[in-house]
């Protein structure tokens, strides 16, 4: 310290050693939950299914019996007007 150069701290705690251990693994949970995730999307968007999903109103495209009342409903209200 007399010339000005400070010197680092050269040992380290074993405490660091096992924290860094820690956090590397807490870092690798992590990532695997992420790739898990993202794997998971993936699989749902090729798959090819309607991303849909309840949102508390009717959706015509999920309730296939719902579409199949509506067809006959306009298919009847056809005939009538046709007549």
């Amino acid at each position: 310290m007399a010339d000005g150069v400070l010197m680092g701290i050269k040992a380290e705690h074993p405490l660091h050693g096992r924290r860094k251990r820690s956090n590397m693994l807490l870092g690798l949970v992590l990532l695997c939950f992420v790739a898990l995730v993202f794997a998971i999307t993936v699989a749902k968007m090729m798959n090819g299914q309607s991303m849909e999903a309840f949102d508390h109103t009717v959706r015509y495209s999920i309730d296939t019996a719902l579409q199949d009342v509506l067809k006959e409903d306009a298919e009847s209200t056809d005939v009538e007007v046709n007549k």
